[in-house]
């Protein structure tokens, strides 16, 4: 299997990398990206893009399967117009350009809260991205739903900072239908897409298969390693 990631020098994206290298069922990885991951692997195609032109290296995207992890913040990206271009824009042309080449598989991070009829402009973002998606017709689409996501990011997040120091005590007191709304650690989520991912190979029979996965699908998925 071939699988092409998304928004790899991410938090999450990074993570899935490094899982799908190690899985066995999977011949390589592709990783449009920026700059270089500083990963050594024979099997890992680094293709350094400019994604304003994602369209000129459409060659690229003829894999089996993709995982898209892309996204920013509104304050890391300057703007709510820079924000949209990277998590809405980016993440549809490149959906738009797997779809083409005949990819069948696409895994996508989104975020709890996502709709496309939200007040909140970083959730109706994220919702007009899983409307956009879903029309392209892939057979087999997993829709993630993470609240925040516990790690250890490179940049510094003020925000999510605090967050982390509360949340672990919070997910407690979060239950019944408000427990979807759990922190919870981007290593679990990765190690769930990937198992999803695997899972889904020859899914495609099952025409349009749509999940939505929050907290604990997620981790349920993440133990079948």
């Amino acid at each position: 299997m071939n699988v092409l990631v998304l928004g790899a020098t991410g938090l999450t994206g990074r993570l899935v990398v490094e899982k799908l290298l190690k899985r066995s069922g999977v011949s390589s990885v592709v990783v449009p990206v920026r700059r270089s991951l500083g990963i050594d692997s024979p099997k890992l195609a680094e293709h350094v893009v400019d994604f304003e032109t994602l369209e000129s290296r459409a060659a690229i995207f003829k894999v089996d399967a993709l995982i898209c992890c892309l996204g920013t913040t509104i304050k890391k990206a300057g703007s709510q117009e820079a924000f949209r271009k990277v998590d809405y824009d980016y993440a549809y042309r490149a959906a738009k350009l797997a779809k083409a080449a005949g990819v069948n598989r696409l895994i996508l991070m989104s975020a709890i809260g996502a709709s496309s009829r939200s007040t909140v402009f970083y959730n109706r973002v994220k919702g007009e991205l899983e409307d956009a998606v879903r029309g392209l017709g892939f057979d087999y689409l997993a829709i993630y739903h993470p609240s925040l996501l516990l790690g250890d990011r490179k940049e510094h997040r003020t925000g999510e900072a605090l967050g982390m120091a509360v949340m672990p005590l919070a997910n407690r007191a979060l239950i019944g239908p408000l427990h979807k709304y759990r922190a919870i650690e981007a290593e679990t989520v990765a190690e769930a897409m990937v198992n999803e991912l695997i899972e889904s190979t020859g899914a495609e029979n099952s025409r349009t298969a749509i999940k939505v996965r929050e907290y604990d699908d997620i981790r349920r998925l993440a133990k079948k390693s």
